[in-house]
This record gives C-alpha cells, sequence and structure tokens, in this order.
C-alpha cells in the first residue's frame, strides 16, 4: 500500500455504496490493512464531508439507489473535484466500463471481486491523488513566489519569458538597460530560478501566458 511519512496524516478512501453489507465488509477490509475509511450510503450524505488534504480515494457503486455513480463523478470533474475513483457494480457491463474508465477512473471492478484486486487499485488510486497533491503544492509555492514579485518584476518576467532580450523590454517599459538587468535579477532570485531555462519553465506552470 501506499507509504506515508512519519507523522503525515494517513490516507483516507471513501466508500459511497447504499448496500450496508458491501460498506460494512468494505470498512473492515480497509481497516485491516490500515487504511482509513470512511462510509457514506447516499450522495447527499457524501456531499456533506469535507474531502481533507492527505492522498484520498473514493468507491463508488455504479448504481446507487437514488443516483447514478458515472453521472455523479462527472459532476464531481465539473466541479474541479479531481479525487480518484474506483467504481464498483453487481450489474456492469462493456460499454458501462468503457465510459467509467474514458471518464478517468482508475478501475471498474465487477461484484464480487477479489480483495486483492479492490487492494491493488486503491493503491494505484492513493499514489495518483499523492502525485496531485504534490504538484498542487508546488503550484501554490510558485504562486506565491510570483505573487511576491513587485509589478515591475512581474511584468519584466513576462516579458522575458516571451522571448523579448533585455534591451526590447527596457525600451517596451522605457527603462534603462541596467535598471531591467536589475529588475530580472531580483526576479530570478526570487522566483528560486537557477538558470533561465527552468524559469521558462516555472512560466508554464504558472500559465503566464494565460493570464
Amino acid at each position: 500500500m501506499i507509504k506515508t511519512a512519519s507523522g503525515a496524516k494517513p490516507p483516507i478512501v471513501y466508500v459511497l455504496d447504499d448496500d450496508p453489507a458491501v460498506r460494512d465488509s468494505l470498512s473492515s477490509l480497509l481497516r485491516s490493512v490500515g487504511l482509513k475509511a470512511e462510509v457514506f450510503a447516499t450522495v447527499a450524505e457524501f456531499q456533506q464531508v469535507s474531502l481533507a488534504a492527505v492522498p484520498s480515494c473514493l468507491i463508488l457503486d455504479v448504481r446507487l439507489q437514488f443516483a447514478n455513480g458515472l453521472d455523479f463523478h462527472r459532476q464531481l470533474l465539473e466541479k474541479g473535484i479531481d479525487l480518484p475513483v474506483i467504481f464498483i457494480t453487481g450489474h456492469g457491463d462493456i460499454p458501462m466500463t468503457v465510459k467509467a474508465m474514458k471518464s478517468g477512473a482508475v478501475d471498474f471492478l465487477a461484484k464480487p471481486f477479489r480483495e486483492q484486486d479492490l487492494l491493488d487499485a486503491i493503491a494505484a488510486a492513493l499514489q495518483k491523488d499523492q502525485q496531485r497533491l504534490a504538484a498542487d503544492s508546488v503550484s501554490d509555492e510558485l504562486r506565491q513566489s510570483f505573487n511576491s514579485l513587485t509589478n515591475r518584476e512581474q511584468q519584466v518576467m513576462r516579458m522575458a519569458v516571451a522571448g523579448l532580450l533585455n534591451k526590447q523590454i527596457a525600451d517596451q517599459l522605457n527603462l534603462s538597460l541596467i535598471t531591467v538587468k536589475i529588475h530580472r535579477g531580483n526576479m530570478m532570485k526570487k522566483m528560486q530560478a537557477k538558470n533561465f531555462a527552468e524559469l521558462v519553465r516555472m512560466a508554464g506552470q504558472l500559465e503566464l501566458s494565460k493570464s
């Protein structure tokens, strides 16, 4: 299973299934391998929870009593909630499986499934979410660094990564060449960019060309 650093909060596996026997069985299985489980009988119940900022995934039944699991997954994605999903169903078919996988599901398991198959899918899902959280953390740090720049330094950065030379930047901003170099040096230090290529990569992550 996924490993967590010492002192880190444990991963969470959310289970959304309207069958109490399935919820109890999955909860017991997850606890037996040291995973925290939170179980829900309805979409409404699940929507009341605040998702923790730890590696997580959702085991989602395709056919719920008052909802369609595939439709609910689509709604989550539309809201920007990219929680890795493992679909389970007692009524699976090939078209349904294809639809689920195309929507980004980690796996699609037909009941009854082997416990190890589910645990393998959970491990893959938690690893995927751990990578997403790590990427989000890096993006947040980059955004903070960019926001620490003065307005002029931000202008210089945007123009530099767009391919303008120092002289061109100076002409467009009506600055002296030495002033542009100073702004550029300060900007590189604040962004902690080792070289210009790394600065360009950072700008791509920040999507500066779109802002």
